[in-house]
């Protein structure tokens, strides 16, 4: 008979039941669940597996339990830790059938040479434990469900609040924009009533018949001149308003796609309409260059594509700052993968910084510039298109902003 201690009498080890299951699908499952920062210790606090990065900042440590008894801990950044306790709630539920397995593995190598009363006493506890098993996986099902569903919430309640933000932005540059036209359209229009006045005060005076007074008063009131000026005045104010509806028919394109629904659509529409709407905002010292080739259709959420444009258009923007510069816009086919590509030549990102763009509420701007939540929803709708975003930064020659999309993203994007 193997001389190994039964796993039905010992106290669980964390450390053997992980050496259990491959380590691969261990860190693939925690890096897709909570990101690249985590490491699990045993009750002792012994280090047992971690990702490779350390931990720093403040901590949330979420509790492993199997059988009502603490074997260890899972440690992750505190603004990750709603993640990390759906991950630990996933990882007991592996640990506990990884336990379950080598009990009956244990429970077969001993029936071998068991008697059949022995055999009975240890099928009489596996069924126990098995009923046991059987309601702590319902239990932890439903608190899997219930954590779920409060990150669910949560994200959505991030995509709502930088939503908001972008809104808001949005809003203050379409105000300043249609605020210039409507300015000079006001003074035209102002101006215009002054000439009318002037032309009807002269025009009565001539249909009572004082030509001498009509013409004394032509000279006074320089209707010569107000007939040259009022075609110019008319033509002006067409042009701002033919500017406001510019603004507007863009603004429209931006945000009248119905949220949530899904279809085959050009990335390239997603960049045209927030090039579009960022455009009339910008400062006269930045430009907007574009280089649009075709592409392959993807299946996705065309409001929330707007979104990630929107964002990194207006972060080039707030990269290139009151010097100004270039921002330009490239999509291309990159094999079976759509790329988008957002560049600026503004000032960069430092080295030390580029690990933390993606977190939520990072931001190196100023308090009151920006929640820091744009990249990390941009980041967030991408991936739940099945894609993929990175970084290419030189401080002080500028940043791009790579998007990668299968073409065959139905699943993914439904």
């Amino acid at each position: 008979m193997n001389n190994r201690s039964s796993w039905f009498d010992r106290e669980v080890c964390l450390a053997e039941l992980l050496h259990t299951i491959p380590r691969i699908k261990i860190e693939a499952a925690l890096r897709r669940t909570i990101g690249d920062v985590w490491r699990i210790v045993d009750a002792d606090d012994v280090p047992i597996l971690d990702s490779g990065l350390e931990v720093n900042g403040n901590q949330a440590e979420v509790p492993l339990t199997i059988e009502i008894e603490v074997i260890g801990r899972l440690v992750v950044p505190e603004i990750h830790r709603q993640h990390g306790e759906a991950a630990t709630r996933w990882l007991e539920m592996v640990l506990t059938n990884a336990y379950r397995y080598r009990m009956a593995a244990d429970l077969h190598l001993e029936a071998v040479n068991a008697d059949h009363e022995t055999l009975q006493q240890k099928h009489a506890a596996l069924q126990e434990s098995e009923a046991r098993y059987r309601e702590l996986a319902a239990q932890l099902e439903q608190r899997v469900k219930a954590q779920v569903e409060v990150i669910e919430r949560a994200q959505r309640q991030l995509y709502q609040s930088e939503k908001m933000a972008s809104v808001g932005s949005l809003a203050a540059g379409m105000a300043h924009e249609i605020n210039n036209p409507v300015g000079f359209i006001r003074s035209n229009l102002n101006t215009a009533s002054s000439y009318l006045d002037k032309m009807q005060n002269t025009l009565r005076t001539f249909r009572r018949g004082d030509k001498e007074q009509a013409d004394s008063l032509w000279q006074q009131q320089d209707i010569d001149f107000v007939l040259d000026d009022f075609p110019g005045l008319v033509d002006e104010s067409i042009t701002g308003a033919d500017r406001i509806a510019r603004i507007v028919e863009n603004l429209k394109a931006y945000a009248s796609i119905d949220c949530g629904s899904s279809a085959a659509v050009d990335l390239n529409d997603a960049v045209r309409a927030a090039a579009a709407v960022v455009g009339d905002q910008l400062p006269g010292n930045i430009q907007i260059e574009t280089d649009l080739q075709p592409l392959h259709p993807i299946v996705c959420d065309l409001s929330r594509m707007n979104q990630v444009m929107f964002s990194l258009l207006l972060n080039a923007r707030q990269a290139l700052g009151a010097g100004g510069g270039c921002i330009r816009i490239m999509s291309d086919m990159a094999g079976n993968e759509v790329r988008v590509a957002v560049s600026d030549n503004g000032c960069g990102i430092k080295q030390e910084v580029l690990p933390r763009i993606f977190d939520p509420f990072f931001t190196t701007r100023d308090v009151g510039q920006g929640m820091g939540l744009g990249l990390t929803v941009a980041r967030d709708i991408v991936n739940v298109h099945g894609g993929r975003i990175s970084v290419e930064t030189a401080v002080g020659e500028g940043s791009t902003v790579f998007l990668y999309f299968p073409i065959n993203n139905n699943e993914r994007a439904t």
